[in-house]
């Protein structure tokens, strides 16, 4: 389990960054403009794919042993 904890990470992050986007929420500004925390998604996509690509490379590296 101890050589999962940097493969881990990346996912945690990730629903992180989900789950701040959902409690922050969006608001609509009083010019009409939409105020979103919206870099927080592909952040979270981004952290959700090196998480899956390090959890392959790991179990590679463990079936080639």
């Amino acid at each position: 389990m101890k050589k999962y904890i940097l493969t881990l990470i990346p996912f945690i992050l990730g629903i992180g960054c989900f789950v701040s986007f959902n409690t922050i929420g969006s608001t609509v500004a009083p010019d009409g403009t939409l105020v979103e925390p919206f870099y927080l998604l592909p952040m979270g996509y981004s952290f959700i794919a090196i998480g899956i690509v390090s959890l392959f490379v790991s179990k590679m590296k463990t079936v080639k042993k």
